[in-house]
């Protein structure tokens, strides 16, 4: 038995949050000779946690309103990223000192036997860089596994892998802020203010500050050696030159190749994936190939269809004022822009100026952001008749597709969260594609 599995051998643990992540561990642990005793302390009732077959395993629950009392008399607690270090229960059992709190990342990486593992995070684009990596490393001819926040438990995979392979994993502020270990190769996207308020009501983790989320983010390097490689947006260097840090720091701008991906951004993106290539020794020839062949991923900027000389995009993945205001600048066409949504106490200043200066006409989908969206754009005199508001995907789609002429961009990026109209970005982004066909 690995020795990291041994020192969970006869400890009581909890699972905060049956998510992906604690659902893949705990399937993992019912296939190990391991004694352990597990209780599943979740918000919700037994029903609706679709719990993984098992064998050896006896669990235990603390449902409803008291899933998160009294976590301190387990001797670990596994937490799913969606649930804050600082929510009652948890804080409390980290002040008693008889409770370790850790993460199945924190397992995934102690058990990991590759050490060929690739980080990639930032505020946005990580999902793209990441799957990009991978693609890349798999053209090569090497053997790839691909997990993280991009919605595979790297758990789930663990089993399967040999020393030589490689590993990329697109991380999050929630999974990184108390994680022990930082990847061999790490990347940083891009940095924007986001998740400083609990905007999504099934995950309620969030920040305190803008500096807490920063170093959140800072964690996929704060524990690598010299050895080990950071390569950053060029824009966070001033930032990042104020740390101190013990690893090989790389600076990364845009990038020229061709490539089909929609976007100025994701010139960004891609010359990520290049300096990290470099250090893996992959062909110029293979990774230009990949490049080019490489497409947007589903809610990134993705071209839905082109109908009547209109083209429609979703990229409901865009979450943030910043994130919509590089989606506006990535295209010269007229713009029918679909945004709005619920509130992450983000600032809509420069939105609603880049709004002003490149949308033709505003659909709105309601909620607390929407509400703020409008008085910024009431402040700098946009026109009342520029924009209407819904809550309706299906109208916000058919005003849309009645508002653009030949030759215009109808674009789904919302600059907010999807919760209150939708269940998650997905839904949002999938109904607006149905709408779209419907309308085809």
């Amino acid at each position: 038995m690995h020795k990291e599995l041994k020192k969970l051998d006869g400890k009581k643990i909890a699972l905060l949050g049956l998510g992906l992540e604690n659902k893949s561990l705990l399937s993992f642990l019912d296939k190990q000779d391991i004694n352990v005793e597990i209780t599943i302390c979740d918000k919700r009732n037994k029903r609706r946690l679709n719990l993984p077959k098992l064998n050896k395993i006896k669990v235990k629950y603390q449902l409803g309103t008291s899933f998160n009392k009294s976590l301190d008399k387990f001797d670990l607690i596994l937490r799913s990223p969606g649930w804050p270090l600082f929510c009652l229960g948890v804080e409390e059992a980290i002040k008693s000192k008889k409770t370790k709190v850790s993460s199945p990342l924190n397992i995934f990486f102690a058990l990991c036997p590759s050490k060929n593992i690739i980080g990639v995070t930032g505020t946005k684009g990580k999902g793209t860089t990441s799957s990009l990596i991978y693609q890349m490393i798999k053209d090569s001819g090497k053997k790839a596994f691909l997990g993280g926040n991009i919605g595979i438990a790297p758990i789930s995979f663990l089993e399967e892998i040999k020393p030589e392979d490689y590993i990329v994993l697109e991380l999050s502020s929630f999974q990184l802020e108390d994680l022990q270990y930082s990847p061999h190769i790490s990347v940083i996207t891009n940095f924007y203010k986001e998740h400083l308020v609990p905007a999504d009501p099934h995950n309620p983790n969030f920040h305190y500050s803008l500096e807490t989320y920063w170093q959140a983010k800072l964690k996929i390097g704060k524990e690598q050696k010299k050895d080990d490689y950071l390569i950053a947006n060029k824009k966070l260097k001033e930032k990042i030159e104020k740390e101190e840090l013990k690893n090989n720091v790389m600076y990364f701008s845009t990038s020229n190749l061709e490539s089909k991906l929609t976007g100025d951004f994701n010139r960004e993106n891609i010359a990520a994936t290049i300096e990290v290539v470099k250090i893996l020794k992959i062909s110029p020839k293979i990774y230009k190939e990949t490049i080019a062949n490489f497409s947007n991923l589903e809610h990134r900027l993705e071209l839905v269809t082109k109908l009547d000389g209109v083209r429609y995009f979703n990229n409901s993945f865009s979450t943030t004022p910043e994130s919509t205001i590089l989606d506006l600048k990535s295209f010269s066409e007229p713009i029918i822009l679909i945004a709005g949504g619920a509130d992450k106490g983000a600032d809509f200043i420069e939105l609603a100026e880049e709004i002003k200066k490149r949308v033709r006409f505003l659909v709105l989908l309601e909620g607390g952001g929407t509400n703020r969206i409008i008085q910024e754009l009431t402040t700098i005199d946009f026109p009342k008749d520029k924009y209407k508001t819904t809550n309706k995907m299906s109208r916000a789609v058919k005003l849309a597709h009645a508002k653009s002429h030949p030759k215009d961009v109808v674009l789904l990026s919302t600059a907010c969260a999807s919760f209150g109209l939708f269940k998650n970005y997905k839904e949002r982004g999938r109904l607006f594609k149905e709408h779209v066909k419907k309308i085809t």
